[in-house]
């Protein structure tokens, strides 16, 4: 037996791991019959089969998942030590988020990751739904706090977030104000669509009882902005972000519904995977996030 390539043992290894020729080929940036040939080569240099394959899937065998566990912590270790020799962090950083968080990201993170990491691209997508982002190829994602995955490591940012329900004067003047989560059974309510392709569930809590309500309505939107607009226009109520709200309650085109059953929330956190080696790009869109205001608390939110 010769020693293997460590470009081969590479693509065996991100194989492995995304159960997937087509994924691991778009991630290592390789078309799928090169990546076959890599890992054909590697298995006949090692005299073993190390994937089951199938028109539908793809698995490690017994020998392979036995390479695989020995090989991905090298395989870290190579990049750590490899990164360790850079002058600087070079690379991209692939985030995926929803709007609003890209928003926040681009209003202090991006502008200095990109002043103070010249070689650092940012790639950010705003899918409108929640994805695998190791699957998925991500290097990173941002949720809110109860959300995150409990083997991922989270960096919170933006302060703690609170949901409203909001709605034009004329409305409740003409159908009355409710006032507890139930009551909006016997409302016009600005439904939304999440990118699931599922209609959210209202979520309230008032000292410790929690509430879920699916509320009625003819108007689904999948856009917050577009929910914040509808309720000015008195198409009905609608349960958005605060910050979407904020500029038409100051000015009073909307008001608050139901505020004592709006308590906040953890806000959004930054997280990418605990047990795998940060790319040196991560590692600095990071750093520069946690010295930025919307980790300090600068006032963030009165600038989206």
């Amino acid at each position: 037996m010769g020693t293997p390539r460590l470009a081969d043992l590479k693509a065996f290894a991100a194989v492995a791991r995304h159960r997937s020729f087509r994924e691991a080929a778009d991630a290592l940036g390789l078309s799928r019959s090169a990546l076959s040939h890599m890992v054909i080569g590697l298995e006949r240099e090692l005299g073993a089969r190390l994937l089951n394959r199938t028109t539908r899937s793809v698995a490690p065998t017994e020998a392979g998942e036995r390479l695989v566990r020995r090989l991905e912590p090298l395989l870290a270790d190579l990049d750590a030590a490899l990164d360790l020799t850079a002058d600087a962090a070079s690379g991209t950083v692939r985030i995926n988020c929803m709007e609003s968080a890209a928003e926040m990201l681009l209003s202090d993170v991006v502008p200095a990751v990109l002043e103070h990491h010249p070689h650092v691209a940012v790639d950010i997508a705003t899918e409108g739904r929640l994805v695998d982002i190791v699957a998925a190829g991500f290097d990173a994602g941002v949720r809110l706090r109860e959300s995150v995955p409990q083997d991922m490591i989270a960096v919170p940012f933006g302060g703690d977030a609170r949901f409203l329900a909001v709605a034009a004067p004329s409305y409740l003047s003409a159908r009355g104000t409710p006032t507890v989560p139930d009551d909006l059974a016997g409302h016009s309510c600005i439904r939304q669509r999440l990118g699931s392709g599922k209609l959210y569930r209202w979520e309230f809590a008032r000292h410790g009882v929690e509430s879920r309500v699916d509320v009625p309505g003819v108007l689904t939107l999948d856009n917050n902005r577009l929910m914040v607009a509808a309720a000015r226009d008195g198409l009905g109520i609608a349960y958005v972000p605060e910050h979407f709200a904020r500029a038409a309650l100051r000015e009073g085109s909307l008001v608050t519904v139901l505020p004592d059953w709006c308590p906040p929330i953890p806000g959004l956190c930054l997280y990418y995977p605990g047990n795998r080696h940060v790319p040196a790009p991560l590692r600095a869109f990071v750093d520069v996030l946690k010295r930025s205001a919307l980790v300090r608390g600068d006032q963030v939110g009165d600038r989206l």
